[in-house]
């Protein structure tokens, strides 16, 4: 993961509203790995969302 590069190009801001615990970890793990708090924010919402595609309406078709 450390050698993917994610979070590139055209960036805008998202600010939201989440469970403290939930940032201290966040905060923790970027201490901890040096990944810094924005990619693993975003590598986690990009797997969020391959896993969830129907979220998109993209609903996978069997052929």
């Amino acid at each position: 993961m450390k050698s993917q590069k994610h979070n590139e190009g055209d960036l805008k801001d998202l600010t939201v509203k989440i469970e403290k615990e939930v940032v201290e970890s966040i905060e923790r793990m970027s201490s901890v790995s040096g990944i810094t708090v924005d990619e693993i924010v975003v590598v986690a919402l990009k797997r969020f969302r391959s896993s969830h595609a129907d979220y998109e309406g993209k609903v996978p078709t069997i052929d």
